[in-house]
């Protein structure tokens, strides 16, 4: 089992971000946001390159999941690798920890792992864009219900893994949530 998650945590290491700037001969670390994620990648390089970025990154989450369940492990410990692809996707050893916030990876993981309760965040999160019309505060609310239900609901509870994985991506995107939080109170106020 450790094998699997060290194994995950690897895997996660892959930042589609990293390979696509080298393609474009570009260093996302040094552009922009600096972040290696898709929405970095799509702001300096364009949509081909979010597109890529996105997609290699989640697929890595559905790899991860997949192998957990090719090998029938219990569904907490398939979890756990789902985590340990995400923390390998924040803090990759070989850029001492610098990577990207983990959005595209998440998702990959949660569609592959349990379809039902994605399929509740997702709505969770078109819902709330139609309210909020900001996609950082609809992800963000969106999330927290996702955690919360891993607690609360029993044929979600062997998730809990995830939960952990949603707190450490929202501490990661905390100046961008305080920046939207921000804007639609100066918004209502004036």
């Amino acid at each position: 089992m450790l094998f699997y998650w060290l194994f995950s945590y690897i895997i996660g290491n892959f930042l589609s971000a990293w390979w696509v700037g080298k393609w474009k001969k570009t260093d996302l670390r040094i552009e922009r946001s600096g972040n290696l994620g898709a929405r970095n990648a799509g702001a300096v390089l364009g949509k081909s390159a979010f597109l890529l970025t996105f997609l290699g990154d989640a697929l890595k989450g559905v790899l991860v999941i997949c192998i957990g369940f090719y090998f029938e492990y219990p569904l907490e410990y398939i979890a756990a690798g789902g985590l340990a692809v995400i923390l390998g996707h924040l803090f990759p050893f070989w850029l001492k920890g610098k990577g990207g916030k983990g959005i595209a990876t998440f998702i990959g993981v949660s569609l592959a792992i349990e379809p039902t309760l994605f399929a509740m965040l997702v709505i969770c999160f078109i819902l709330l864009m139609a309210l909020f019309r900001s996609a950082t505060l609809s992800m963000t609310i969106a999330f927290c219900a996702y955690a919360i239900l891993t607690w609360i609901i029993p044929a979600f509870v062997s998730l809990w893994p995830l939960s952990i994985a949603i707190l450490i991506i929202l501490v990661r995107h905390r100046l961008d949530i305080v920046e939207s939080w921000n804007k639609r109170w100066w918004r209502k106020t004036h």
